[in-house]
């Protein structure tokens, strides 16, 4: 019988670690998404298929994902903008890490609930000051955690959040981007 801690199966990340551990080619993934724009600052991404455990991965259903902005960035309204999709991405990815962790090492989490506040100075997208940065100088985030744990076990917790988590690796450290045109 598996043993489930904060929705997480234990023998199956366990399971999971193994069979990394034994054949390292099982953990490299590709993941892909599709975006067409649609109108002024909408757009919409679809997200599907995914490579990962050394084959191909077919989703029930695709995600479709909408970005626009809102009327004070010349937008409708008609979806998160694009900057509030990375605080979103670096949320998911920050609780899920600390989540699965904690599930691993058998700490039982009642509740993860945090907030994210992100500066970002439109100078630098509308290209009116270069020394000005195009996206966000600093993003702040504040977890609550509930659950019968110490406070050092708290910091711990999100100490491996941040030490583990793919999205705040790639906010934090940056990752190369080749932009070109298709075919």
């Amino acid at each position: 019988m598996s043993r489930m801690i904060n929705g997480v199966d234990r023998d199956a990340l366990q399971a999971t670690v193994a069979a990394v551990q034994d054949d390292q080619t099982l953990a490299a993934f590709e993941f892909r998404l599709a975006n067409r724009w649609i109108d002024g600052g909408l757009n919409r991404s679809t997200v599907g298929a995914f490579h990962g455990t050394n084959m191909e991965h077919h989703r029930a259903q695709p995600f479709e994902l909408v970005n626009d902005e809102p009327p004070v960035l010349l937008g409708a309204d008609r979806g998160p903008n694009p900057v509030e999709h990375v605080l979103h991405a670096l949320a998911g990815c920050l609780t899920t890490s600390l989540v699965y962790h904690a599930a691993a090492r058998g700490v039982r989490i009642e509740a993860v609930r945090t907030r994210f506040v992100g500066d970002l100075d439109l100078r630098g997208f509308l290209g009116l000051d270069p020394s000005v940065r195009n996206g966000y100088r600093e993003i702040r985030v504040a977890f609550e955690i509930d659950g019968d744990l110490t406070a050092a076990q708290k910091v711990e917790l999100v100490r491996l959040a941040k030490a583990r988590s793919p999205v705040f690796d790639i906010v934090r450290h940056g990752v190369p981007v080749a932009c070109a045109l298709a075919g």
